[in-house]
C-alpha cells in the first residue's frame, strides 16, 4: 500500500491531536482541565475498550507472541545505543543518559498507537497491540529504573523492582487487559446490557485519547535542549522502527504482527518519559520538547515507514 493510503488513513487522527493542541494553546480549553480530562480517559474509555475487546478472547485472531521479542529486543538495542549517544555526543551523566535513552524507545502507544493501529491496520491489530501494552510499561520502566539506579548507587534494590511492579499492575490499562483476558479465557460471557455499555463507551476511547494528547502537548515547550531533543526524535522515529523491523524479519513474523510492531515502535515519545525525567530530576525541558516535536513528525514518518515496509 502507498504512502498516500497510510497518510490519508492516519491524517484524521493526527488532526484530532492538532485540534486538542490548538484548543489549549489558544485558551479555548482551560489548561487546568487537561489533567482531569486525561485521567478520565485513562480510567474509563480506554480500559472499557480493552476489557471489552479482550473479554471476547475466543473470537479474536491468534497472536504470534514472538512479536514481543522483536519489539522489546529492538527497544533494548536502541536503549544501549541511546546511552552511548548521550555519553559520547552530549557528555551527559549516567542518570541523564538513561532518561535520554528511554526517550528513544518509549512510545505513546496508549493514546496514539492503539487508535492508529485500529484505524490503519484494522480491528485484528488490537490484540497484538494489547499484548505489547501489557509488557510495555513494566519492561521499559524496569529497564530505565535499573539503568538510573545503577548510575546512582551501582545496583538497583529489590524495593526498586517492587515499586515498578506495583505501579504497572495497578495501571488501569494493564489491569483492564489482564482482567479482560482472564474473563475471556474462562469462557465467560458479559451480560448483554454490560456488553453493549462497554462497547459504546469503548467507541469514544480513540477520539478522546487523541484529543487529550493534543491538550497535554500544549503544556510543553520546544525551545529547551533542541539538539538533544532532535537526537531523541531520530532514535525514536527512525532508528527504533528500523531495528524492530529487522528483528521482525529475523523472527519471520506474520505480516500483521510485523506491521503492528513497526507501527508501535514508530510512535512519538510517550508522556511516561517526561514523568521519568521529573522523577529523576533530569532533562525535563529536553524531554518535553521531544514530546511535541516527535508527535508532529510522526504524522509523516509513521505513514512513510508503513508504506515502505509494507
Amino acid at each position: 500500500m502507498s504512502f498516500s493510503f497510510y497518510l490519508v488513513r492516519s491524517a484524521p487522527l493526527f488532526g484530532t491531536v492538532l485540534l486538542g493542541y490548538a484548543l489549549a494553546h489558544f485558551g479555548v480549553w482551560p489548561r487546568r482541565w487537561t489533567g482531569p480530562a486525561s485521567r478520565f480517559v485513562f480510567l474509563v474509555p480506554l480500559p472499557a475498550l480493552l476489557f471489552h475487546m479482550m473479554s471476547d478472547l475466543s473470537a479474536l485472531p491468534p497472536v504470534d507472541v514472538r512479536l514481543l521479542g522483536a519489539f522489546f529486543g529492538g527497544a533494548f538495542i536502541v536503549f544501549v545505543l541511546g546511552r552511548l549517544t548521550a555519553a559520547h555526543f552530549f557528555h551527559l551523566d549516567g542518570v541523564a543518559q538513561s532518561v535520554f535513552a528511554l526517550g528513544g524507545i518509549f512510545s505513546n502507544n496508549v493514546l496514539l498507537g492503539l487508535p492508529l493501529a485500529k484505524r490503519t491496520l484494522g480491528p485484528a491489530a488490537v490484540p497484538c497491540v494489547a499484548l505489547v501494552l501489557v509488557f510495555n510499561a513494566f519492561t521499559l520502566w524496569t529497564l530505565a529504573t535499573v539503568s538510573v539506579e545503577w548510575a546512582r548507587r551501582g545496583s538497583p534494590t529489590f524495593t526498586d523492582f517492587l515499586k515498578t511492579a506495583v505501579r504497572v499492575l495497578t495501571n488501569p490499562i494493564v489491569a483492564a487487559i489482564l482482567g479482560g483476558t482472564a474473563f475471556g479465557m474462562l469462557g465467560l460471557k458479559l451480560p448483554s446490557a454490560i456488553d453493549t455499555t462497554l462497547g459504546v463507551i469503548g467507541q469514544t476511547a480513540g477520539p478522546l485519547a487523541l484529543l487529550v494528547l493534543g491538550l497535554g502537548l500544549a503544556d510543553y515547550s520546544v525551545r529547551e535542549g533542541w539538539r538533544e531533543s532532535a537526537a531523541i526524535c531520530a532514535l525514536k522515529l527512525v532508528v527504533l522502527p528500523l531495528v524492530v523491523w529487522v528483528l521482525a524479519l529475523l523472527f519471520d513474523l506474520p505480516p500483521l504482527e510485523r506491521q503492528v510492531v513497526v507501527l508501535l515502535s514508530s510512535m512519538s515519545v510517550g508522556a511516561n518519559v517526561y514523568l521519568m525525567s521529573v522523577q529523576f530530576d533530569s532533562l525535563q525541558g529536553t524531554v518535553a520538547a521531544s514530546l511535541v516535536l516527535s508527535t508532529a513528525l510522526a504524522a509523516l514518518t509513521t505513514p512513510l515507514l508503513l508504506s515502505v515496509l509494507h
